[in-house]
Parts: C-alpha cells; sequence; structure tokens
C-alpha cells in the first residue's frame, strides 16, 4: 500500500480484523468480514471449552460428589468458560465498533502535517502487518502451553485438594481425564484468548508511540481541551468488556478460595487492587505518549495567547479607559466587549487543557466494570439485608 494511496483512502483501523484465528473464523462461517456470527462464535468456542469437562467429570463421577471440590460447585471454571471467554470474544465487535475510525479522524482534524504524512502511513501498514502475523498467534500458543500451562496453571492456578480435575497422591497431583482436557485443551484457548488481547494492545501502543514521534499539527484552544486529540480518551470505553473478563476470571478464583478452602475477601485485597490497577495501566498506557506533545502544546498555547491577550487589554484599556476612543462612538453595542470575552474564553480553554488523553470518567467506569464481579463476593461477608443498609447508608 503506497503512502498516497493510503493517506487519500485511510482505511479503518481495527485491532481484531486480522490474523490466522480471524481468517480461520470466516473460512469456518463463524464469523463475516466485519466480526458478524459473535453469537455463534460465543456458544461454539464456550462449548467446546466447556461441555467436554461436563461430560468427563460426570463419567467419572465427579459433577457433584467424588472430589472435594466437585465440577459443579467450581465456580472459577464457569465464571471462566461461561462468562469470561464471551466477553474476551464480545470485546472484539466492540472495540471495532469504537475504534475503527480513529485513523480517519487523525486525517480529518488535519493533526498530521504533510512532512509526517508517509511516517503516519509506515505507523499504520507496521500495525496492520503485525496484526496479521501468523509467527505472531504461533508464538503466543507456544508460550500458552510452555509457560501458561506448565508454569502458571500448574502452579498458581491449580488448587491444593482433591478437585474433579486433579486428584494429590504421594507422588503428587494426578490429573483426571477432565483434568486433562482441562490443563490441555480449554485452559489453552482461554489464555491463548487472553494473550492475544495483550498482544493487540501492543500493536496499539506501538502504533501510538510512533505517531507521537509525529510533530502534530495541535491547536491548544480545541474545544475537547486536548488540543484536537480528545478522540484518543473515547477509546478507553471500547475496552470495557477487557475489564469485565479480568474481574470475572479474578471473582471465580476468589469465590473457590472463599468456599472451598474457608478463606476470606479481604484476604485478596491486595489481589483485587493489582487486577484493578493492571486494567488501567492496560487500557491507558497506549495513551500516554502523547503527553510530552500535549505538555508542550500547552505551554507554548499559554506563552503566545497570553502575549495576544496582553496585547488586546493593553489597547483596550487604552481606547476605553484612558481616553483613546473617537468622539461619539459608543460604548453600548461596541464589539470590543465581546472580543474581550472570547479572549478570555480562549484563554481558560488553554490554560484547562489537559496533559494526557485521559477522562476521569473513563476510569471510574473501567475500575467499576473490574470490580463489579466481585461485588456479589461481599454477600460472603454480611447479609444481603445488612449490605444493602450500609450501601444506602452510604449513598443517602
Amino acid at each position: 500500500m503506497s503512502p498516497s494511496k493510503a493517506l487519500l483512502e485511510p482505511p479503518e483501523f481495527s485491532l481484531v480484523l486480522g490474523g490466522p484465528l480471524y481468517q480461520l473464523f470466516r473460512r469456518a462461517h463463524l464469523s463475516g468480514d466485519v466480526l458478524e456470527l459473535v453469537r455463534r462464535r460465543v456458544v461454539l468456542i464456550s462449548l467446546i471449552a466447556w461441555l467436554p469437562l461436563f461430560a468427563l467429570a460426570a463419567l467419572n463421577g465427579q459433577l457433584l460428589a467424588g472430589a472435594n471440590i466437585p465440577f459443579l460447585t467450581d465456580v472459577e471454571v464457569h465464571v471462566r468458560f461461561l462468562i469470561a471467554m464471551p466477553l474476551l470474544i464480545v470485546a472484539e465487535l466492540v472495540v471495532h465498533g469504537r475504534m475503527r475510525l480513529v485513523i480517519k479522524e487523525f486525517l480529518d482534524r488535519d493533526l498530521i502535517p504533510d512532512a509526517g504524512k508517509a511516517r503516519f502511513d509506515a505507523a499504520l501498514s507496521g500495525a496492520f502487518r503485525l496484526r496479521n502475523s501468523v509467527a505472531a498467534e504461533l508464538l503466543l500458543i507456544a508460550f500458552v502451553y510452555a509457560v501458561g500451562v506448565l508454569v502458571v496453571w500448574r502452579h498458581f492456578t491449580v488448587l491444593q485438594t482433591d478437585t474433579w480435575y486433579a486428584t494429590t497422591t504421594a507422588e503428587g497431583s494426578r490429573l483426571t481425564p477432565a483434568g486433562i482436557w482441562y490443563g490441555f485443551a480449554a485452559m489453552p484457548m482461554f489464555q491463548f484468548l487472553l494473550l492475544r488481547w495483550y498482544f493487540r494492545i501492543f500493536i496499539w501502543t506501538r502504533f501510538l508511540w510512533q505517531v507521537s514521534r509525529i510533530d502534530l499539527h495541535m491547536i491548544p484552544t480545541h474545544p475537547d481541551r486536548l488540543a484536537g486529540l480528545g478522540f484518543l480518551s473515547q477509546t478507553a470505553y471500547a475496552f470495557v468488556p477487557l475489564a469485565l473478563a479480568h474481574g470475572a476470571v479474578l471473582s471465580g478464583m476468589i469465590a473457590d478460595r472463599i468456599f472451598h478452602l474457608g478463606a476470606t475477601l479481604t484476604a485478596f485485597k491486595f489481589e483485587i487492587g493489582a487486577v484493578a490497577v493492571f486494567v488501567q495501566c492496560l487500557v491507558f498506557f497506549p495513551l500516554l505518549p502523547f503527553v510530552t506533545q500535549l505538555s508542550r502544546a500547552k505551554r507554548t498555547g499559554l506563552g503566545e495567547y497570553g502575549r495576544l491577550a496582553a496585547r488586546y487589554v493593553r489597547e483596550f484599556d487604552a481606547k476605553w479607559l484612558r481616553g483613546g476612543a473617537a468622539d461619539g462612538e459608543a460604548l453600548i453595542g461596541s464589539g470590543d466587549i465581546q472580543s474581550l470575552a472570547d479572549l478570555s474564553n480562549a484563554f481558560d480553554i488553554v490554560r484547562g487543557m489537559r496533559i494526557a488523553p485521559v477522562t476521569r470518567e473513563a476510569i471510574v467506569q473501567l475500575a467499576v466494570a473490574t470490580l463489579m464481579p466481585v461485588g456479589p463476593l461481599l454477600l460472603t461477608m454480611m447479609p444481603l439485608e445488612e449490605l444493602l443498609r450500609t450501601l444506602l447508608g452510604v449513598l443517602f
């Protein structure tokens, strides 16, 4: 794709419309060109992961008995594959819908100067190459099995008691038939989808970093108080399903340890805080490379509009307060007053410019989305009636 064609006919930017898995879904009629058939993907992928676990646990007599933690009482596995995994799939559609016009915004707002358009096009082409990379997804699969399964799952996720997926013996933990599918098929599927999202956010971060190296044409008096980059702050809302998925996985893990190992919710304060912070960093870190240019634009704007304002108010003072007005010139109806007010408003916009394309509303929304799945676990600490009374007391 030549720079001229890419910039005259900018493509829709998509983090998700590409890669081997996307092409596989299209050939299997599980997705259209723009991620249609999302319900079909959710049902099929979730059932491929979860249904064999149910069937194998039933054959082994471990649905409601036969282990300290039978299959149907394992909250984490149901939340992971029936809630979090669908959210990771639905997130693709949400992210594509909200972020597909980002490239057009950069160009329509004239943020990219002529001298930087070739670099902008190169950054865009690089993002598409990474998104479509076969090698990248193969490496993700290798990482899932080498680290995700053999290290993370076996040593940090597996519960240290007899469960439907593993039994404890003198020689160590032994996987059941359901556990073999869990550890070597279902869990890798989930981990791959999650790591694939992290890779996409890496692509997004790399693209924005490269764009931030271009000397953008920013206007400090833009009403969005981000010198024209306000559209970037709106992209954070696209990742709400991803935040919900992280919160769901966390709540499932905590629930199992509360219900089966006698833990308490307060024992997981660090984990809850760490996941909430991790999600914030995941979403907002890609936007931070623009801080340098926004800070510079604000300093420059304050200086330029400060000098303009000083010149104007000096002339206004000389004309209307020091006898400089022409004889008979009426003060009422003069445009000088309105111009002074307009200049003051422009200076206030520059002074109120934010130096990062991050909004308080987006931070709060992501935090709520991350922590919402953990909310029901508060019932393990106090009865629902008492919890509602406490919440109402706080709110009203």
